[in-house]
């Protein structure tokens, strides 16, 4: 680890909790929020679908350029430089909004958002390990969390209100290109406060060439692969996101279609109040009680519970399409119930993939594979999830998210867990949720 008088002399809360408000920002604004935008715009939930969840590939692939960051000089060089682009890049999809194709340009910009945000994941939790000792890595894991949840806050709730107020007084185009543009701005904003305050630190030159790092990048990918059991495990881990993936991207959908379509017609504001707000919070509370319950009653027996847990609350969204219910209480009430299972469920993939795949030779990368496995879940399901809405509707799509789960709830009795799973630590409260 490298220390210098400059790292010292810079206190980490001035720059971790912005550093992962960063990092959020553009993830929700690609996972979550343009889909509601192009909602809003009037493109089909199957074309929203397809093309957001292709753009998410970029977080499932973004551990294979991982190693070559540490060829770069400075890893705040790297964090500044992807978060101005980023921003940029945001600005940019705002201004394409007013474009006569602004959809295939917009999504193009998105991609690049994708990828500026993966590669500055790395960067910047490369940086946070470098520059903390151990100590202060574990005081400040929870400033993690919360600063790249509040980016949900500030995204999914408090600009998608603030466009959903817009749009009752301009163009949804125009009130989107302002959503956009805040986004980009506040990214470039943080980007250029990072130039001071992040700790300007060097990497360690170890000596590796560019060939010794692709070949440890070789190794590392077939040990994964020759692990016992892997390829169930990865199986599990795809499943496991079935109805998850497909709740995720069609239920806010479902909540913004008209009544006449099949949907319960809220307007933008208040999609963003019970998705932002209230469904952040209970998916937080869903998370923290998730782990302790895990630990108390171990991973291999409380598995199948996740998993339920998981999935068993979207009973609501069948719910929903079929009573239609006008009363915001009711609908808030049970996004909520619907989020607290999602986030009390989703700790155990997580301690699955720590516990069962990435233990080994190669810790940490074969954690950044598995998660990676995990994210081609949720963009697999994402991406044909409009597809199979819009040959069943809303109600039967519900019914089908709930079959989808099955599977995974079989592969419970057939993966490999360790007897020893009880005296494993508690998955740490779930900083990102993984949804694009």
């Amino acid at each position: 680890m490298t220390t210098t008088a400059e790292t010292k002399s810079i206190h980490p809360m001035r720059w971790v909790p912005t550093l992962y408000l960063a990092e959020g920002l553009p993830y929700y604004a690609v996972a979550l929020v343009a889909g509601l935008m192009y909602k809003s715009l009037g493109v089909p939930n199957d074309q929203i679908a397809r093309w957001t969840g292709l753009i998410g590939f970029a977080w499932v692939f973004k551990c294979l350029w991982s190693p070559f960051l540490e060829a770069a000089s400075s890893k705040k060089l790297i964090v500044v430089l992807f978060q101005c682009l980023g921003g940029v890049s945001l600005v940019l999809v705002a201004l394409s909004l007013q474009l006569p194709m602004c959809f295939a340009v917009s999504i193009a910009l998105l991609a690049i958002v994708a990828i500026a945000s993966a590669t500055h994941d790395i960067a910047a939790d490369g940086l946070y390990i470098s520059t903390l000792s151990h100590k202060q890595q574990a005081a400040y894991a929870g400033w993690q969390g919360a600063f790249f949840n509040a980016a949900k806050f500030i995204s999914l709730g408090g600009l998608v209100i603030l466009a959903g107020h817009l749009e009752k007084q301009m163009s949804a185009h125009n009130a989107w290109m302002i959503i956009f543009g805040i986004l980009g701005v506040m990214l470039i904003a943080l980007g250029i406060y990072h130039s001071w305050a992040l700790p300007g630190t060097r990497n360690v030159q170890t000596g590796e060439s560019m060939q010794t790092v692709f070949s440890t990048l070789v190794d590392v990918i077939i040990d994964f692969f020759k692990k016992p059991g892997i390829w169930l495990a990865i199986t599990f881990i795809i499943l496991f996101r079935a109805g998850e993936g497909q709740i995720q991207t069609i239920g806010p959908l479902f909540l913004r279609d008209s009544k006449e379509l099949g949907g319960l017609g809220l307007t933008t504001d208040q999609v963003g109040l019970v998705y932002g707000s209230a469904g952040t919070i209970a998916f937080l509370a869903g998370s923290i009680l998730g782990g302790y319950f895990t630990s108390w009653l171990g991973l291999r027996r409380a598995l199948p519970w996740l998993i339920i847990a998981m999935n068993v609350p979207n009973l609501v969204f069948f719910f929903l399409s079929s009573q239609m219910p006008d009363n915001m209480a009711v609908i808030a009430t049970a996004l909520s119930f619907e989020m607290f299972g999602y986030g009390f469920g989703f700790v155990g993939l997580i301690l699955f993939i720590m516990q069962v795949v990435a233990v080994g030779k190669y810790q940490t990368a074969h954690y950044a594979l598995g998660t990676g496995v995990m994210q081609l879940g949720a963009v697999f399901f994402k991406m044909i999830s409009g597809d199979i809405q819009m040959a069943l509707g809303y109600k039967n799509f519900f019914i089908w998210v709930l079959i989808s789960a099955i599977p995974v709830l079989i592969l419970t009795r057939f993966v490999r867990i360790p007897e020893q799973d009880k005296e494993q630590p508690a998955a740490p409260a779930v900083a990102e949720q993984a949804t694009a």
